[in-house]
């Protein structure tokens, strides 16, 4: 029995595995861009086939393709977003073209099982070809940015809701510790009290904006180039074609996809995905410096600031025993940072396009559908690791609160500017609280003090007593 069977293209002739169902052009991708080791993210592959899906239905109405090959068709796109055959799918997530490859090899592998479902054999493409039956009325540069909007937006939603549920467990703390007083601190020293509650609430906020900006961004992405074919013009795509595929991607994806009213524009220019990885970045940032904080508001135990409760997830060292580490919340930076990273690279890429076509698609599809996944699963992380049970040492704030000279601003209106100096000064030389001070040297009354010194008055708008 043959093992191998023979395709051929304009470049000549190659054998293949008669067990596998990509064909030449993806076999020689896999030869010429076998560089990362990672194969192309399978949530676009997925949309690549959804978008095959929605153009055989479309060929078919437009009496373009025949039903039996257009339910061949399908049948076979159906099979692969149930999660067959992915280890078909085998081209290099870096390659040239454009996304060429990608397509091809989507075309092939459905081809094939297609092919298999009328009865015949792999490779028999007179039955059903990649490029005239799968491609038809399509060209990789319509295809691959459809389909790369479709995934992104897919994950786009679902880091949109992570996000939001980070934003409801900080807001859960900021009233959880309204009451608890604490230090502020500015530029890592002593600054004014605070409620542990007021700095929750400002993470709350910054992440809020983060989920705003995300649910916002998918607007750009709805936009799609189908039908544009090569560089936008439509060329080779019959009008009821373009606007049956439209109609039927938004019924098979429940996604608010629209047609460009100008396919050059969406086809050749990627500032779209720019936008959603800038977002990205600007949520990273956030990420980076709530995590950074509480890192350092939980370091110690004794040896830190020790204000706040790491949760415990695992042991710390293979060596120091009892050590426990801040884990998720070292996690969720270098997820953050990757995102950053990626949003770098994203940003050359999307400026390197030339003319009609950015050849550097590939690049911006890798890093932005890894963007959206790992800091997507970093928040559901953090989220339910971390934040949610978060605790607070209340004696510790209070200790290192009164023994700073944070409440000597306090007390600025009322003794002057100058003699409040006086007191912070002797307050750090004898390590004495600054109340003790104020009550010996009898600056003021103990019930004004008591009334200035008010949790409550210390952390609202105003002078403090008034």
């Amino acid at each position: 029995m043959e093992n191998f069977r023979l395709e051929k293209d304009f470049l000549g002739e190659r054998k293949l595995p008669c067990n596998v169902y990509y064909g030449i052009n993806t076999l020689r991708a896999s030869e010429h861009f076998n560089v990362s080791g990672k194969k192309v993210n399978f949530k676009l592959i997925k949309a690549l086939v959804i978008v095959k899906k929605a153009a055989a239905l479309a060929n078919e109405k437009a009496n373009l393709l025949s039903i039996e090959k257009s339910q061949a068709i399908i049948k076979a796109c159906d099979r692969i977003l149930k999660g067959e055959f992915e280890d078909q799918f085998i081209t290099d997530s870096l390659q040239g073209g454009a996304g060429t490859s990608t397509n091809m090899n989507v075309n092939e592998v459905i081809s094939n099982i297609a092919i298999e479902i009328l009865g015949g054999k792999k490779g028999d493409y007179s039955l059903i070809h990649p490029i005239h039956d799968i491609n038809m009325c399509q060209s990789t540069n319509d295809v691959y940015p459809t389909a790369l909007r479709i995934a992104a937006i897919r994950l786009l939603r679902a880091a949109a809701d992570s996000f939001s549920k980070l934003q409801t467990a900080l807001q859960v703390k900021e009233n959880d510790f309204s009451h608890i007083l604490k230090l502020g601190r500015t530029e890592l020293m002593d600054a004014l009290p605070m409620t542990v509650g007021q700095e929750f609430g400002a993470y709350a906020r910054a992440v809020a904006r983060d989920r705003w900006r995300l649910y916002k961004v998918e607007e750009r992405l709805r936009e799609i180039n189908i039908g544009g074919t090569a560089i936008g013009t439509g060329m080779n795509a019959p009008q009821k074609y373009i606007f049956l595929i439209t109609d039927i991607l938004q019924d098979i994806t429940g996604l608010g996809l629209s047609r460009s009213d100008f396919p050059v524009d969406t086809t050749q220019n990627m500032d779209v995905f720019c936008e959603v990885s800038g977002l990205l970045k600007a949520a990273a940032v956030n990420l980076i410096k709530i995590s950074n904080d509480l890192r350092l508001l939980g370091s110690g135990p004794k040896g830190g600031f020790g204000e706040l409760l790491i949760p415990a997830v695992q042991t710390g060292s293979s060596i120091m025993p009892g050590k426990v580490n801040p884990v998720i919340l070292e996690m969720v930076s270098q997820v953050s940072m990757k995102v950053i990273a990626n949003d770098t690279s994203i940003t050359f890429a999307a400026s390197s396009g030339q003319l009609e076509l950015n050849a550097f698609s590939p690049l911006i599809a890798e890093n932005i559908l890894e963007s959206l996944e790992i800091l997507n699963n970093a928040v559901i992380s953090l989220t339910k690791n971390c934040v949610n049970s978060i605790k607070v040492d209340v004696n510790k704030c209070k200790f290192n609160l009164d023994a700073s000279t944070a409440l000597v601003t306090a007390l600025e209106y009322y003794i002057g500017y100058d003699k409040a100096s006086e007191v912070a000064k002797k307050a750090i030389n004898e390590n004495r609280p600054i109340k003790e001070i104020v009550v010996d040297e009898k600056l003021l009354s103990t019930d004004l003090l008591d009334k200035i010194l008010n949790p409550f008055s210390l952390t609202s708008p105003g002078i403090p007593g008034k």
